[in-house]
């Protein structure tokens, strides 16, 4: 059994703790906090279950390295603290662990990171033997793994879409979907997450990692935005009020340009609430789901509905960026101490865990 740690309780660490705990080659031996209130608390009643689990969550960093995990699940946010993100994360892998994570966008494509963010990561693979895969649902398994496998089918590909289409509401994450993506926010006002090129910072590697798959040069990559206001003001259930005349929608697309044509093109279309933008497109159910489309012949359509924790769409595309993450730990414990991405590590099957369910 591979002694696992899970970094973080949130949403994606709650998922991570289950998804330890079914897994047919890991153990989980700590769960580390943040909040004070959460120290001690049983990692099965933070992961939202009703049992034990035996493990009582820590704030104490040190003292759950040094135990010598041979793996962590970084569960933690990196969406506003990336700095200190990556410095937890150095950490764990000078400590020799395996780290697995969804928290550093510009990693998941790690060939083309900035140095700033490759240097440290491979100084500390190479002082402590760990290694690290950054991986998600979308930047993640939507728009790499999933459309390159999808691709194989077809005589002839002119183009391949990615498709997230989400009620952010569902959301459970007020500070991101309010200020980070600005649902709510004056029409003036410039969303973090919506400035030019960010979308690129995010989700450009994605594009990048497809274009490796095919086998094709890309010329640059594009960006296009575009944003609705609310015509009448919405109450939601899970987040509360949202004003007429402020966002309700946002859509864009990240192009990877082959021949001059937008051939590889990852698109969000995101709303507060189902009546903002009818126009656009929609799931083909419920509140959210991940497509990929396959231009060429034949066309193909493949969409993903995932459902966790109360028929929430939300917490079920987290609960598949988990599956990737932690389904990749023993496959990264037998490799060589590196940096890898999501090309290098493949997606299996879910051998040893039919019928298994977390306690």
């Amino acid at each position: 059994m591979i002694p696992t740690v899970v970094w973080g309780t949130g949403n994606i660490g709650r998922a991570s703790i289950r998804a330890v705990d079914a897994h047919p080659a890991l153990e989980l031996t700590g769960v580390l906090v943040h909040d004070p209130a959460k120290v001690g608390r049983d990692a099965a009643v933070l992961a939202g279950g009703d049992g034990e689990l035996g493990v009582a969550a820590t704030d104490d960093i040190e003292a759950v390295l040094a135990a010598g995990p041979r793996a962590v699940v970084y569960a933690a946010s990196g969406d506003i603290r990336p700095a200190e993100a990556l410095a937890d994360i150095v950490r764990a892998i000078r400590a020799g662990a395996v780290v697995v994570t969804p928290a550093l966008y510009a990693l998941y494509d790690q060939r083309n990171a900035p140095e700033e963010l490759r240097e440290p990561v491979l100084a500390a693979i190479a002082d402590g033997g760990g290694s690290l895969f950054v991986s998600g649902v979308d930047p993640g398994w939507g728009n790499d793994v999933l459309p390159l496998l999808i691709s194989g089918l077809g005589t002839t590909v002119d183009a391949v879409r990615c498709q997230e289409i989400f009620d952010y509401s569902t959301y459970d994450q007020p500070d991101s979907v309010r200020y980070l993506v600005g649902m709510g926010q004056p029409m003036d006002c410039q969303p973090p997450m919506l400035a030019p090129s960010v979308p690129t910072m995010v989700w450009g590697g994605q594009v990048r990692l497809i274009a490796r798959g095919l086998g094709v040069d890309l010329d640059e990559i594009r960006e296009t935005l575009d944003r609705r206001p609310l015509e009448e003001t919405v109450t939601t259930r899970a987040m509360g009020e949202f004003e007429a005349g402020t966002q309700g929608a946002v859509r864009f697309e990240v192009q990877g340009i082959v021949d001059g044509e937008p051939r590889i093109v990852i698109e969000h279309v995101t709303r507060i609430h189902a009546s903002c933008a009818p126009d656009w497109p929609k799931p083909p159910s419920g509140d959210g789901a991940h497509r990929v489309i396959i231009e060429g012949r034949p066309r193909i359509e493949v969409s993903i509905e995932a459902i966790d924790e109360g028929e929430n769409r939300s917490a079920g595309g987290n609960a598949t960026a988990v599956g990737r993450l932690v389904g990749a730990i023993d496959w990264l414990v037998d490799a060589e101490p590196g940096l890898y991405d999501a090309l290098d590590v493949p997606l299996r099957p879910a051998t040893g865990k039919l019928g298994r369910s977390a306690r």
